[in-house]
């Protein structure tokens, strides 16, 4: 269970979308979540791969050492 204060102004606009399409609030709220969600999750494993390849810890590859080692011809 979460529970959430929303601005006036954008509980409004959550409101009057809900009705013009006949959802609920919960189910927009619920999808912004998720979508917002992915993308702070991708942004997160960029930022840990990126501290991993200055660090050392992580090698990066070219494309043509892709290609060459999973045997990829053109």
């Amino acid at each position: 269970m979460l529970a959430i204060r929303l601005p006036e102004d954008i509980e409004n606009r959550l409101d009057v979308l809900a009705k013009a399409t006949g959802r609920t609030k919960t189910f927009y709220a619920r999808e912004a979540i998720l979508e917002y969600l992915e993308d702070l999750e991708d942004l997160y494993l960029a930022e840990q791969r990126l501290a991993d390849i200055q660090a050392g810890r992580s090698k990066t590859y070219t494309l043509d050492e892709v290609k060459s080692r999973l045997e990829l011809a053109d």
